[in-house]
């Protein structure tokens, strides 16, 4: 692999991609989910579907998808996405236990407003299983290979997609330095993007807090 990755200006439209630096003003809301009606949304969508592998997280993003797609009032037939970034880390035996820095890849699962609306949480819960599942270790290594051969620019078109980025599996109300325990943690400003949700563990044991941006 050559390093650095180069990418030839000719790949690079500035004027057709001029618009998309442009991003409207957002909304921002905190939305707490208690660990008991979390527990309730995996219930369901492994009732649903009729298994016990949909996890927590992913029942509570197929809750969350639902809702931002039905308070927008999106077309039957009109697509909408949930991006997901996957963690490599776990996945790559050829990653050393010595690298430091970031080991993603995103991925996302595309669904019509109908499908999503008429299945319950538990169809779209399962697709975001199934996704997560086949990033394999593989999967990831032919990316790595391609992406320096053929460069892809992931855009996200305002109002169609959503996109989490970080898992709630960090104790942020634990961590104090020296300031004592925080009373609220909030998002940057990389995070006000039109779409994306921003999820936190909650003060109290096993809840999530979610802020989206619309």
């Amino acid at each position: 692999m050559d390093i650095p990755v180069r990418i030839p200006r000719s790949c690079i439209d500035v004027n057709q991609c001029e618009d998309d630096f442009v991003q409207r003003p957002t909304l921002k809301r905190i939305f707490h989910f208690s660990k008991e009606t979390i527990a309730e949304l995996k219930a369901k969508a492994n009732t649903e579907i009729g298994t016990d592998k949909i996890s927590s997280l992913q029942a509570l993003l197929s809750h969350i998808w639902r809702s931002v797609i039905r308070n927008r009032s999106f077309e039957p037939n009109e697509e909408t996405k949930y991006r997901i970034v996957v963690g490599a880390r776990q996945r790559c035996r050829e990653l050393s236990e010595n690298y430091f820095g970031n080991a993603i890849l995103g991925t996302f699962v595309g669904m019509k407003a109908k499908e999503l609306m008429e299945q319950g949480i538990g169809n779209p819960a399962w697709r975001l299983n199934r996704e997560i599942a086949a990033m394999t270790g593989e999967r990831l290594k032919k990316f790595l290979e391609s992406g320096p051969a053929s460069p892809e620019f992931i855009t996200l078109r305002s109002g169609d997609a959503l996109i989490t980025t970080s898992p709630p599996r960090f104790d942020m109300y634990g961590t104090d330095f020296g300031w004592r325990k925080p009373v609220a943690v909030r998002s940057g400003s990389s995070s006000k993007i039109d779409g994306m949700l921003t999820l936190f563990a909650g003060a109290e044991a096993g809840s999530v807090d979610v802020t989206p941006y619309i």
